[in-house]
Formats: structure tokens, C-alpha cells, sequence
């Protein structure tokens, strides 16, 4: 049926309810009713495009809903498409779905993003332009080691082996740029790692600048930085290449307008993103030259 032969319908009905129902309020009521039900039939349009958005399980599940579901929601808001959060519940699961090219976008860590353009052909948009990631390698503060180099042989305390800058980038410039072989001991967190260096567990511990500036006194000042990695861009927001350029244009801009206002950045500092600013794959192309692949743990 049409759309002008359904409202012909409905408007011959509307004349018999009038005419044999007495109450008018009734009358009205139920040719609303038919109204309704005319446009459904009719329809307006083909039914709302909905993205999903996958996003490092780097918090627990309670956490990143609460971080990203306002900020999906503003951002759906301002670009007219609909972002739908889908949660992974471990690093190995998002690992898994990212690769199968189960996310319209996702936000994920540098070397995940070289694995999933490798994969999928995920293309970075967002990042956050304020700062780089580095790695950090720890030792005493009354440890007389002086150089990186001297740690051969040793134990070295880590968070976990695919922690991308506390592991991965100080274990690859450790064997690639120093040509040392070390022990190293996964402690699960970053705050273990410095634990164990202060206590004598390990030799050495790798970390973040980020999680070390959050020690407490008393853990942080009787540590010392004896080396610091090359710094790569973060953790990029990344986008399939299933997605029309025009739509993905769309969420970028309206990325950026929520990071123009006061209350816009302090739903992104959850994530934690602290100025955001455009992506682009170069920004990732350094880390190819890592040797991360070597020290990757699948």
C-alpha cells in the first residue's frame, strides 16, 4: 500500500469513528491511534545505523561503562549516529574480536593497532595529542647501577608481558638496543613492579611515567629512573574500514567538538585521554621498528 492510499484509509475511518462514536475526546483518541499506525506504515526512513565500539579491557567492566557510555551517547548526539558500548571481558577476548573485525570502532593500545590494521585494516582517527608513551626501567635510588647494560643476567620485575610500554618496549630495547638478556618476573601491576624493585625482589622493574608520577612518597622518591624508551603515540580511537569515510569524518569532528568544552573533558580524561586531536596511521609506524613482535606473548 502507498502512503497516499494508507492515509485515504485511515481518514475514511477517522469520518465513521466521528459519526457513530458520540464521546468527540474518544473519537479523537482513537484516530491518533490510527495515525500512529499510518506512519509506521509509511515509514520514515530505513531504520537507525547502529556502530559498535570496543574498548581495552585496561579498567574493569563497571569502570568503562561508566567512563565511555556518557561520552558514546554525547558524541552520538552531536554526529547523529548511534554508539553501542560492546564489552570484552579480558585482553585476550578483545584481542580475539578486534581481530575478527567484530568493532565498527575501537579504542585500543599502539601495538593493537599496528595487529589490527594488519588484520582488519582499522585506520587510527583520535588520539590523545598531549603527551607519548614511553616506557621506564626503575632501580634503588640507592643502587649504585649506572647503566642499563649491567642489568644482564638479572631479574626485572614487569607488570604483566603484554604491557605495552612497562613491558613490551623495555623488554625490545633492552635485547634490540642493549643486547641483554634478562629474567623477568610478571608481578600483574604497575604499583607490584615498583614493590618489588624496592624491596629487592627484582633488580629492576619496568613501568609509565603516568604510574610512577602516582606512587606515593615513600615508594617513589627511594626509586630512580635509570632508562626511558623512545616515546610513541597512545592509545589511538581507530575506526573499520567498513565504515563510510563520511561517517567516520562525522565522529571525528564530534570527537573533538565534546573536547572543546569544559564538561567534554572531563569525561575524556577518564579514558584517560588529556587533549584530543586527530590520528593518523604514521603515527604509528615507529613502533614497527620496535622488534615488538619478538616479545608479543599471544
Amino acid at each position: 500500500m502507498t502512503a497516499a492510499s494508507t492515509l485515504a484509509v485511515v481518514a475514511a475511518a477517522c469520518r465513521r469513528i466521528r459519526a457513530t462514536w458520540p464521546k468527540a475526546a474518544f473519537a479523537l483518541t482513537a484516530c491518533a491511534c490510527l495515525a500512529g499506525v499510518a506512519a509506521n506504515a509509511i515509514g520514515a526512513g530505513p531504520p537507525e545505523r547502529v556502530l559498535t565500539v570496543g574498548v581495552v579491557p585496561q579498567f574493569t567492566a563497571d569502570r568503562i561503562d561508566e567512563i565511555w557510555r556518557p561520552l558514546l551517547e554525547e558524541v552520538g548526539r552531536r554526529s547523529g549516529v548511534r554508539l553501542e558500548l560492546l564489552p570484552s571481558p579480558n585482553i585476550p577476548a578483545f584481542e580475539d574480536r578486534f581481530e575478527k573485525g567484530e568493532f565498527d570502532l575501537v579504542y585500543l593500545n599502539p601495538y593493537h593497532q599496528i595487529i589490527a590494521d594488519r588484520t582488519q585494516g582499522y585506520r587510527p582517527i583520535l588520539k590523545d595529542r598531549s603527551r607519548l608513551l614511553s616506557g621506564i626501567v626503575v632501580v634503588r635510588k640507592d643502587d649504585p647501577i649506572k647503566n642499563v647494560a649491567e642489568l644482564n643476567g638479572a631479574v626485572v620485575a614487569f607488570p604483566a608481558p603484554n604491557a605495552l610500554g612497562a613491558s613490551m618496549m623495555v623488554r625490545a630495547a633492552l635485547a634490540n638496543r642493549f643486547g641483554i638478556s634478562i629474567v623477568p618476573r610478571y608481578v600483574r601491576t604497575h604499583t607490584s613492579v615498583y614493590l618489588n624493585t624496592l624491596l629487592g625482589e627484582s633488580a629492576a622493574g619496568g613501568g609509565i611515567m603516568a604510574t610512577f608520577a602516582e606512587q606515593p612518597p615513600e615508594i617513589r622518591d627511594a626509586l630512580r629512573i635509570l632508562y626511558q624508551t623512545d616515546g610513541v603515540a597512545p592509545h589511538p580511537i581507530s575506526v573499520h574500514p567498513r565504515i563510510p569515510g563520511a561517517i567516520a569524518r562525522k565522529l571525528t569532528e564530534a570527537f573533538l567538538r565534546v573536547g572543546e568544552t569544559a564538561a567534554g573533558r572531563e569525561m575524556l580524561a577518564g579514558i584517560p585521554i588529556g587533549e584530543i586531536g586527530e590520528a593518523s596511521q604514521e603515527d604509528y609506524l615507529p613502533l614497527t621498528a620496535m622488534g615488538l613482535d619478538a616479545v608479543y606473548e599471544k
